[in-house]
């Protein structure tokens, strides 16, 4: 399995686990392990923040999968509140963060960094965060890509209005580092 990889084959899965592909099939036909069929086909595919769910939750040692350092992506035209943030994801939490600067270089940056989570700052110039959902809900490399909006305080219609552009949150104070990280943990399943 590709160490980039999010999105896993039932063979892959077979490995982690140490069991045999139709032990997976059997899990992912019965509800027990969440995904998604190749339309047009019978593969199934699992969301790597399902495998880890569905480990953690059978008690299976989760030493195996090679998902390395969650890696972030900062969508942020303020270079200096970005680095700011970047700095402290990676000093505090370990995680391996890019930053990027425009609508444009978050499309960019994504195919080639393959992120667990896009941090895109709602009050930017220069950035149009309702594009960059939309181009990575409809790319099928990159919609298991969690995005969450930074912003300051947002009614609940707002926050709701942002969860049906397809934002998996928001953090209502990017400068709370510590409801930042929550926010990551909680959108890649990765709460140890």
């Amino acid at each position: 399995m590709a160490k980039g990889k999010n999105v896993l084959t039932t063979g892959d899965v077979a490995k982690i686990c140490n069991v045999a592909p139709r032990t997976v099939s059997k899990w992912f036909d019965n509800g027990q392990l969440k995904g998604y069929r190749i339309p047009g086909s019978k593969d199934r595919r699992i969301p790597l923040s399902e495998l880890i769910r569905f480990m953690k939750a059978n008690n299976m040692p989760i030493t195996a999968l090679p998902v390395g350092k969650i890696r972030v992506l900062v969508v942020n035209s303020d270079l200096s509140t970005a680095d700011a943030l970047a700095e402290t994801l990676q000093n505090k939490a370990g995680y391996e963060v890019q930053i990027v600067k425009s609508t444009f270089e978050a499309g960019v940056t994504a195919q080639k960094f393959a992120p667990h989570v896009l941090l895109v700052s709602l009050l930017a110039k220069d950035i149009d965060a309702m594009d960059i959902s939309r181009n990575i809900r409809s790319s099928d490399d990159l919609q298991t890509i969690k995005i969450i909006a930074l912003a300051n305080k947002l009614s609940d219609s707002e926050s709701a209005a942002l969860m049906q552009k397809g934002f998996d949150g928001y953090v209502s104070n990017a400068a709370d580092i510590n409801e930042v990280i929550r926010k990551i943990e909680e959108a890649t399943a990765i709460i140890y």
